[in-house]
């Protein structure tokens, strides 16, 4: 599903990393780790196509149906803009065929799914970091993606939402979805999420999520 062949990554002239080999199958889910700065977010636009690599390649096997989606940091989302909470999850909805009475069947139960029943006429500057990123997830719901790549889905989450989070992207996996999540939360990686890729300027190290976040100290990836 996804391939990364002596990929190198960062600000031209200044890779972040020695070269990246990575085969992750379909139907895989892994964490990516590391400190800040170390280049996890842009690994993700990397294998989105959403930024070029310095050397080496990425190779996706996606079906042209639903292929990719990026689910960004909401830092980058603008508030301003004169959108309501539906709308924006209303277009997980972009490039789908089905009817109109199909498509608001599955946006309700989507915003059930996310308990934003109530919300959807509020402007996104009027909902809180929790509420935004729930409907940034709830919009993801409504793709037909088979590979997800997600910067840090349980920033602005509490408690309750995160354990929302946990319970839909274990859906999603047992779908068949692959998934690649940015997480800086290692207890949460360890217990969720089977296999890690840990980012360091030294190199990158690939394996069981157990194993490698227990050998790790903890200043070293979060």
């Amino acid at each position: 599903m996804i391939g990364c062949h002596a990929l190198r990554w960062g600000a031209p002239g200044q890779p972040l990393t020695p070269a990246l080999e990575l085969e992750l199958p379909r139907g895989s889910l892994t964490a990516i780790i590391g400190a800040n700065g170390s280049g996890k977010s842009s690994l993700l636009k990397v294998i989105a196509g959403l930024q070029k690599p310095l050397a080496g390649k990425v190779r996706l096997s996606v079906p042209l149906k639903g292929g990719v989606s990026f689910l960004p940091q909401q830092q980058h989302l603008d508030r301003q803009f004169p959108i309501s909470l539906q709308a924006l999850v209303a277009a997980g909805f972009w490039g789908n065929k089905q009817s109109p009475e199909i498509r608001s069947q599955r946006l309700n139960t989507v915003l059930e799914n996310w308990c934003l029943n109530g919300l959807e006429d509020r402007p996104l500057m009027a909902l809180s970091g929790g509420e935004l990123q729930r409907a940034l997830l709830a919009r993801l719901s409504l793709t037909d993606a088979p590979l997800l790549l997600l910067d840090e889905p349980h920033a602005a989450l509490d408690e309750w939402g995160q354990e929302l989070l946990w319970k839909h992207l274990h859906e999603w996996h047992h779908e068949g979805r692959t998934l690649m999540v940015v997480c800086h939360d290692l207890a949460a990686v360890r217990e969720h999420i089977p296999h890690t890729l840990l980012i360091k300027h030294s190199g990158c190290v690939f394996g069981p999520s157990f194993e490698l976040i227990r050998q790790q100290p903890q200043a070293q990836v979060a």
